[in-house]
């Protein structure tokens, strides 16, 4: 982990995941950020199964990518995205959280 910790949030915090990603079988392709709650979720960019969804540190994510560091400033109410593991992170903020 990079000193010093680049997010505002504490390593630890929890943040939404799903399983595939932990096991290594796919890659986080989205992250977002909520508006409401600040809450991280760094996802597939696919469809899931609730019961796939987990909770984990943002430490623990950011150790399985390094790549995460380059969203720490990532604003509330915005996701990142990308092709690919090693594609550029595109960063825009979320309609459904900006909309009012």
């Amino acid at each position: 982990m990079p000193k010093p910790w680049p997010f505002d949030d504490e390593p630890e915090v929890a943040c939404v995941t799903v399983s595939s990603i932990l096991n290594g079988v796919q890659s986080i392709l989205l992250v977002s950020r909520d508006a409401e709650d600040a809450s991280w979720q760094m996802l597939t960019g696919e469809a899931f199964d609730i019961a796939e969804a987990r909770l984990v540190q943002l430490k623990n994510l950011v150790e399985l990518d390094p790549s995460l560091l380059e969203l720490a400033d990532l604003p509330l109410g915005w996701s990142a995205g990308r092709e690919r593991v090693g594609a550029p992170w595109t960063c825009h903020p979320d309609s459904e959280q900006t909309e009012n």
